[in-house]
C-alpha cells in the first residue's frame, strides 16, 4: 500500500521532500500534487524508476510524461537548437501550467545523454516534451535533485486526478509515496504547445487558452531609463507609434499582431507621472503621454523581455550586473553605442534634442528589426 502524507499537517514538511528525494534517487515512484492535476514522478537517469513508470504509463492507457526540468536555461540545455519563439515561451510560460513539446530534430545536448528508456518515455511522436510545474512542493525536490524527473499525468480531461483521494484511485499502489497536498488550483491537465522554429499551435488547449498563448508568444520590446518619467516613456511611446505605422495597423492592435511595448526605470517609483516637457513635446507629435504611470524594473519584467533597450551604459550595466544572463537582450538604444543624456533640469531645449536623439535611433532600430 503506498504510503500517503498530508503536506499541510506533516509536523516537519521538509522531511517530506527529503523523503520524496530520497525515495526517487533509489527508483522510487512519488505522486505530487501539481498546479494542474496530481502526476507520478520518477529521477530520469534512474533506470529501475524509468522500468517502473513504463509500466504504471501501461496500466493507464500510454498517457503521456513530460520531462521536468528546473527553469528556461535547463530547458535549452536538452533543445540547443531552441528557437527565440521557444526561448520566449519558456520564459513566460513556466514555472506555470504548460506543456512545451519540441521536434526531435531541434534535441540534442544534456538529451543525448539520457537513456533510451528516459527518451522513449518522454517523446511524443518524434517530440520532446518538457515541463516546470509551478507547485512548489516540486520545486522543493527539484532544487535537491540532481537530475530532471519524468512526470506521468492524466491527460483526459473527465478522469483527471485532482485530489490525493482521486490520485490513490487513479495510480493505485504503483507509487510508494503519495503527498496530499490537498485539491489542485486549476483541476484540469496542462495546456500543451507545440514549437517548431518560429511557429507554434496548441496541441491541446487546457489551463492557458490560445489567445493567451498568442500573447505570450509576442516580442516584448523594453526601454529603461533611470525614473521611468522622461527617456524611456518617451522611447517607447515613439517606437510604438512607429510599429503601428510600419505594421499598418492601430495600437491596439498590436498585441495580436505580436508586439508588445514597455518602459521602465532601474531606480523608479510605481505610479510616477511624466515630465511635462515630454507630455509637451510628444503632444506636438500627435501622442499622448498623459496617461503614463512610471514602474521600477523588476526580475520578472526583464525576464519577460525580447530586447531590452537602455539609455546609457551605466543603465546597462547596472541591469547585467543584477541578470548577467540577460546580456544578449540587454543593449543600448544609441545605435553608435553612445548614452542618450538625462535632459531632466536642463531646459526645454535639452529635452527637444533627447527626443530627437531618441527618435533617430528609434528609425534606425525599426530598420534593423524589420529588413526587408
Amino acid at each position: 500500500m503506498s504510503k500517503v502524507v498530508e503536506l499541510k499537517t506533516a509536523d516537519e514538511p521538509r522531511d517530506v521532500i527529503h523523503e520524496a528525494v530520497q525515495l526517487l534517487s533509489e527508483g522510487g515512484l512519488v505522486c505530487f500534487p501539481t498546479e494542474t492535476i496530481y502526476v507520478v514522478a520518477c529521477d530520469a537517469l534512474n533506470e529501475a524508476g524509468l522500468q517502473r513508470l513504463a509500466a504504471l504509463r501501461q496500466q493507464l492507457s500510454d498517457e503521456k510524461c513530460s520531462l521536468a526540468v528546473r527553469d528556461a536555461d535547463a530547458a535549452v540545455d536538452f533543445v540547443p537548437q531552441m528557437s527565440e519563439l521557444g526561448q520566449r515561451l519558456c520564459r513566460r510560460c513556466w514555472p506555470g501550467p504548460v506543456t512545451l513539446s519540441f521536434d526531435q530534430s531541434a534535441t540534442g545536448g544534456a538529451f543525448e545523454a539520457l537513456s533510451s528508456n528516459c527518451q522513449a518515455a518522454v517523446m511524443q511522436a518524434g517530440k520532446l516534451r518538457l515541463s516546470v510545474p509551478a507547485a512548489e512542493v516540486v520545486q522543493a525536490v527539484m532544487r535537491l535533485m540532481p537530475n530532471p524527473l519524468v512526470l506521468l499525468g492524466i491527460q483526459r480531461s473527465a478522469d483527471v486526478p485532482k485530489t490525493a483521494g482521486e490520485a490513490a484511485m487513479t495510480y493505485g499502489d504503483a507509487v510508494d509515496l503519495l503527498i496530499d497536498g490537498g485539491a489542485c488550483r486549476y483541476g484540469e491537465p496542462a495546456t500543451e504547445v507545440h514549437v517548431s522554429g518560429e511557429n507554434w499551435d496548441v496541441v491541446f488547449e487546457s489551463t492557458v487558452t490560445e489567445r493567451t498563448v498568442r500573447r505570450l508568444a509576442s516580442h516584448v520590446y523594453l526601454f529603461v531609463c533611470t525614473g521611468n518619467t522622461c527617456r524611456s516613456p518617451m522611447a517607447e511611446a515613439l517606437f510604438r507609434k512607429m510599429l503601428t505605422e510600419r505594421l499598418e495597423c492601430t495600437e491596439d492592435e498590436l498585441s495580436d499582431r505580436g508586439h508588445i511595448v514597455a518602459s521602465a526605470g532601474i531606480a523608479a517609483s510605481m505610479g510616477g507621472r511624466p515630465s511635462p516637457e515630454s507630455v509637451e513635446i510628444l503632444q506636438a507629435k500627435g501622442i499622448d503621454l498623459h496617461q503614463h504611470a512610471s514602474q521600477p524594473l523588476t526580475g520578472n519584467l526583464l525576464q519577460a523581455a525580447d530586447h531590452v533597450y537602455t539609455m546609457t551604459n551605466g543603465h546597462r550595466e547596472s541591469i547585467l550586473y543584477e541578470a548577467p544572463l540577460a546580456e544578449e537582450r540587454v543593449s543600448v538604444l544609441s545605435r553608435d553605442g553612445g548614452d542618450i543624456s538625462d535632459p531632466i533640469g536642463c531646459g526645454m531645449d535639452q529635452y527637444v534634442e533627447c527626443a530627437d536623439q531618441i527618435e533617430r535611433n528609434l528609425k534606425a532600430l525599426i530598420a534593423e528589426l524589420f529588413e526587408d
